[in-house]
Parts: structure tokens; C-alpha cells; sequence
């Protein structure tokens, strides 16, 4: 600012001058810029500021001769100024000229190398129409490449998946992995009748037999494996692989007939050593005691050991269905049967051995053999129904045989032995002898032992028909030493007692008929006896035999039938109605069933009745010319039989 007011006073001062030197010819026009100039306000001017800052560089001092070179030194400055431009914009002359000439040089290259690449692409026309062929040819390889990838990797194993296959050695234990990579050959197998059908049968061809050799190799050491982790089966218990492997090996019969045999052999051999343990052992710490401490006991000692063997089926049972539960459900009930029926073969042995020789003892009684019989009998049945045509059913098929037989011989031998000691002389109560009634209790001791339903019917048959027809004949042969009415009696109270014991048990219709029959024909000669002894004891006789001979002539004319004759005969029958019993036989008294006292008593009165009915209408007949025969017989015959049979 102090600049500024310096330079106005020194413009002031030069007006000054100038205005004093008007004489000197200063125009006019001069004024008016100064005036000018001098009416202008610097503080807004920013380009006069600009300026007068620029000459306060270089006009250091207001002098007259200062002021009289100021233009020239302008004028040199404003030189000095135009000549650093024209240095400094030579230089940028040089640099642009320098830029030109790489730019054409550049030019020239470029052109240069635009004509040589049409010239190559001219000439490499061919080769790119070639590149980019095999280009498109490459990528279809890759296609085909993956496709190819992708086609092995569907149709073919992996190495790792072959190692899994056929396994680092023999030995080498079958995994999880094992069965996943056999199902993969299984699945490219069947893939490849697919791709049969699709066209491709070189391939696909190629594709099965490599699949089946694979397979193969496979299930030979499945096979092996299988065989033996089964050979060395102690405890019964098998494994998930285990059953995976017998279902992939049940597609091949022979391997997996061949594995359940051994099985089968390795169960037998243990199943055999576990009976054997359990006859002379026992069970573990020795609970269950041995069962040939029951020797002693025939029938706990048989049904122990059928027990112990009827036990052990359903465990066997079970482990062949867990062996087999993967296999095809179709073939499993079939292959446990037979595996069953192999497994116990073993026991066949020891178990018949034993029970012959019990069977064989001299001591036991009918009762116990009948026991043994019907346990074995039980058991077979049972048995027989899991495993059906086996060599234990036929075993035991064989001891039932032999067991039924036995006790049948023990029971005649028994039978004959009582009967053959003596003949026991009946009594004199005419009750039956010691020795039927010891029979009769042998038979009720035998037919409590229970038997199973099936066999029942003719067990009681042959049973029955072993004590009873031996006794009766011996009744029968003991009863001839008596007289015809204690005989009756005698054979009537032997044949009740039979009846009553054996009207107890179930299918003895038969023989109770027939016992009925011979009892029937002893009460047809009981009361055959008792009529007759009624006949004799009221004088019936003479009149009966008059009776049948009627056309002779008039009755009342006939001696003995006149009614002097008659009120004898009438006077008895009076006296026997009011006391029926007086005139009965002893022996009737002697009868132990009331019925058979009844019915003899009931058909020897019904004689007498109809004999007097016969006489009755006799007397009651006018040819027969009786006074008054309502007085003579006033009791009509249904009167009398009313009052005998009451």
C-alpha cells in the first residue's frame, strides 16, 4: 500500500510536470488519460496492482533519470522476458519435434507392422481356420474326456474299491466296505444289460464278464471268510457281516450250502459237548445239578434230558434265523429246518443209548414205563413239528416204540405174575377177590399218568385190553367151582367193579358194552334162578304147568287147579306180598349194585306176575266154571304187580 501511494504521488508529480510544461505542446488528449488514470481507483484494479507491484521490483528509485529510463527499461525487461520465452519454448520446440519424429516412426512401424499382419493373417489363414478346428476338437475331447470319465466311473472300480475287493491277503477281515463295493459290481452288472439293450453289446459284454470275474473272486473269499468265522462259532452268536454275507452267498447254492454245513457241524459238535456237560457237569457253578444224578429217578432222568434238548432248540433256532435274516424269507424256514435237523444229529446218540438202557432195567414198574412213554411221546411231537423228518424225530420215534412196547410187556408180565400166583377162590360174600381188586387199582395207577390226547384212545385200548382180558378169564376160570347162583353173583360183582372203575375214563363205550353184555346174561340167569326158587317156595309149579296145557278140558275140574287147591296157592301169595324179601334168595343180598339187586328182584317178581295174570284169566274165564271168582281172587294182576315191584 505504501507502494501504491508512492506511485500515485510520483504520478501526481509527473501530471504536475506535464501541466507546467503545457507550453512545451502536450496535447490535450495527454490530460485526459492522466486525468484518467488519475480518477481510477487502484484498490479494485487488480491488473494496474499487478503491475505496479511488478515495477516495484525493478524501479527502486523515483528520480528524474529514473523516471526518463523507465521506459527503456521496460522495454529491455519486456525484451529479457521474450527472450528466456523464446529459450524456453525452443526447448519445448525441440521436445515436440522430438515427439513428432517418434510418433512418425511410430507411425511408420505401425503401418509397417499392419501390412506385415495383413500379410500373415493373408498367409496364417489356413492355420487359424486349422487352430480354431482343433480347438472345437479339443473341447469335444474334454466332452468326451469327462464322458469317458464319467463312463468308467459308472462302469468300473476304482482301485481302491478293487483293493476293498480282493483284500491285501487271505486273511484279510471283511468290512462294511467290503459288501458296498460287492453291491457296486452287482449294480455295473446289471447296468451293463442295460447298456445292452441300448446298442452298445462290445462294450457291454466286456463290461459283464470283467463285472463277473470281479464277482466272482469276490465270493470265493466271502466264502472262505464266511466258512471260517462259522467253523469257529462257539457261543452261538453271529454278526450283521455275517448275515450280509450268507445273503450274497445264498445266489450261489453249493457256497452257501457248503457254509450252513459247517455251520451246522461246528453247532452239532458244540451242541453235543453242551448235552454231554449237562448229563455229568451241570450248569454253570454247578447249578443245574448233573443229570445223571437222577438216574436213580427213570422218569426225571428221561424227562430231563428231552427237557434240557427241547430247550436248547428255540436257542438254535434263533441264531440261524439272525444268521439268515438278510437271505430271501421264501428259503429261510426251509434251510432252518434242515440246518436244525443237522445241528442236533449229535445228541441222537447218547440220548438213545441212555434211554435204552433205562428201558432196559428190571426194576421199573408199568406205571413208570408208561410215564417214560408218554414223556417221550410229548417231546417227539413237539420236537417233530420244528424240525420234521429229522434224525432226533426218528430217534425219538424209535424210543416212543420201543418205550410202548417195553411197558406194554411189563404190564402183561405184571398181570400174568399176579395171576399166575394163584387163582384166588372167591369169597364166601361172593365180593371180588384181592387179586381184582389189586388189578383194578394197577389199571387206575396206569391211566392217571397222562397221556396226550391223539394217542389217548388207543393207549386205553391196549392198556384195558391187557388187564382186563386177562382178568376176566381168570374170573371166569375161578368161578366154574361155584354154583350157578353164587357164580352169577360172583361174575355180576367182579364185572361192576370193572365197570365202575372204568366208566372214569373217556373212549371205553366199547368195552363197557361188552362188559354189559356179560353182565346181562348173569342177570338173565340170576333171575332165571330167583324165579324159579319164587315158583317153587309158592306152589307155582303145578299150576304153571296146568296153564300151558288148557285144552284139556275145564280147569276148575283138574286136580290141584280147584279152589281148594287154588286158596293154598293164594293163601302163600298173601303172605309174600306183604313181605316180598322173605322169599328171595341170599345170594341177591350178596350183590354190591343196587341196580343189579333191583333188576333181579324186579324181573323175578314180573314172572310171578305174569304167571298169575295167566291164572288170573283163567279162573275169570266162564268155560272155566269157577263160583265166584272175584271172592276166589278178588287182588287183580296190575293189584299184584303194584304190590311186588311197589
Amino acid at each position: 500500500m505504501s507502494e501504491g501511494c508512492g506511485a500515485r504521488k510520483e504520478m501526481n508529480n509527473v501530471a504536475m510536470s506535464v501541466h507546467d510544461s503545457g507550453e512545451k505542446g502536450v496535447g490535450s488528449g495527454l490530460c485526459k488519460r492522466l486525468n484518467k488514470i488519475l480518477e481510477t481507483r487502484l484498490e479494485n484494479d487488480k491488473e494496474t496492482l499487478e503491475a505496479l507491484k511488478e515495477l516495484s521490483t525493478f524501479f527502486t528509485e523515483n528520480t528524474l533519470q529514473a523516471r526518463r529510463n523507465l521506459r527503456s527499461k521496460i522495454e529491455k525487461r519486456s525484451l529479457a522476458i521474450n527472450e528466456e520465452f523464446l529459450s524456453a519454448f525452443s526447448e519445448v520446440k525441440e521436445a515436440l519435434d522430438a515427439i513428432y519424429r517418434d510418433v512418425s516412426e511410430m507411425n511408420s512401424s505401425v503401418q509397417n507392422m499392419t501390412a506385415r499382419l495383413q500379410a500373415t493373417k493373408t498367409q496364417t489363414r489356413h492355420l487359424i481356420d486349422q487352430t480354431t478346428k482343433l480347438q472345437g476338437e479339443s473341447q469335444k475331447l474334454c466332452m468326451q474326456q469327462e464322458v469317458a470319465g464319467a463312463f468308467l466311473r459308472s462302469f468300473q472300480l476304482s482301485s481302491a474299491e478293487q483293493a476293498v475287493l480282493h483284500g491285501s491277503s487271505r486273511e484279510a477281515e471283511i468290512t462294511d466296505e467290503f459288501f458296498t463295493v460287492l453291491d457296486r459290481v452287482q449294480s455295473i452288472h446289471s447296468n451293463g444289460r442295460m447298456l445292452m439293450q441300448s446298442g452298445h453289446q462290445t462294450a457291454a459284454l466286456e463290461i459283464m464278464e470283467q463285472m463277473a470275474l470281479y464277482q466272482e473272486a469276490a465270493l470265493e473269499r466271502l466264502y472262505r471268510w464266511t466258512q471260517s468265522h462259522c467253523r469257529n462259532i462257539e457261543s452261538g452268536d453271529t454278526s450283521a457281516l455275517l448275515s450280509q454275507a450268507m445273503s450274497r452267498l445264498q445266489g450261489r447254492p453249493i457256497l452257501f450250502k457248503y457254509v450252513l454245513d459247517e455251520y451246522c457241524a461246528s453247532r452239532r459238535s458244540v451242541l453235543v459237548r453242551a448235552f454231554i456237560d449237562a448229563l455229568t457237569q451241570g450248569g454253570p457253578g454247578g447249578t443245574p445239578k448233573p443229570i445223571e444224578m437222577h438216574a436213580h429217578d427213570p422218569k426225571r432222568y428221561v424227562g430231563d434230558m428231552l427237557a434240557w434238548l427241547h430247550q436248547t432248540m428255540p436257542n438254535e433256532r434263533e441264531n440261524l434265523l439272525i444268521l439268515l435274516k438278510s437271505c430271501n424269507k421264501t428259503d429261510v424256514a426251509e434251510q432252518v429246518r434242515q440246518a436244525l435237523c443237522n445241528i442236533t444229529e449229535g445228541v441222537c446218540h447218547p440220548l438213545k443209548v441212555r434211554v435204552e438202557h433205562i428201558l432196559a432195567a428190571a426194576d421199573i414198574g408199568a406205571t413208570v414205563l408208561y410215564s417214560i412213554t408218554n414223556l417221550v411221546r410229548f417231546y417227539q411231537q413237539v420236537i417233530g413239528q420244528v424240525i420234521l423228518g429229522s434224525l432226533l424225530q426218528s430217534t425219538l420215534q424209535e424210543l416212543q416204540e420201543l418205550s410202548e412196547q417195553t411197558f406194554l410187556l411189563a404190564l402183561q408180565s405184571q398181570v400174568k405174575q399176579q395171576l399166575s400166583e394163584r387163582i384166588d377162590t372167591p369169597p364166601s360174600d361172593l365180593s371180588p377177590s384181592p387179586s381184582v381188586s389189586q388189578l383194578l387199582n394197577l389199571l387206575r395207577e396206569v391211566l392217571s399218568v397222562g397221556s396226550i390226547a391223539e394217542r389217548r384212545q388207543q393207549d386205553l385200548t391196549k392198556i384195558v385190553s391187557s388187564i382186563v382180558d386177562p382178568l376176566l378169564q381168570a374170573i371166569n376160570e375161578s368161578a366154574t367151582r361155584l354154583s350157578t347162583t353164587d357164580m352169577a353173583v360172583y361174575l355180576l360183582n367182579c364185572i361192576y367193579q370193572m365197570q365202575s372203575t372204568l366208566s372214569l375214563y373217556e373212549f371205553m363205550d366199547e368195552r363197557l358194552e361188552r362188559l354189559q353184555a356179560q353182565s346181562d346174561a348173569q342177570l338173565d340167569t340170576l333171575t332165571s334162578e330167583q324165579a324159579s326158587s319164587l315158583v317153587a317156595n309158592l306152589n307155582l309149579g303145578p299150576i304153571y304147568t296146568i296153564l300151558q296145557d288148557q285144552g284139556k278140558g275145564c280147569l276148575s275140574s283138574i286136580p290141584g287147579m280147584e279152589p281148594a287147591g287154588l286158596k293154598n296157592f293164594l293163601s302163600k301169595l298173601d303172605a309174600f306180598l306183604v313181605m316180598p324179601d322173605m322169599l328171595l334168595l341170599p345170594q341177591i343180598g350178596l350183590l354190591l349194585s343196587s341196580l343189579h339187586r333191583s333188576t333181579v328182584q324186579h324181573r323175578a317178581f314180573e314172572v310171578i306176575a305174569a304167571i298169575y295174570r295167566q291164572l288170573y284169566e283163567a279162573v275169570h274165564d266162564a268155560e272155566n266154571l269157577y263160583q265166584n271168582p272175584g271172592i276166589l281172587m278178588p287182588r287183580t294182576p296190575d293189584q299184584v304187580l303194584k304190590l311186588l315191584t311197589g
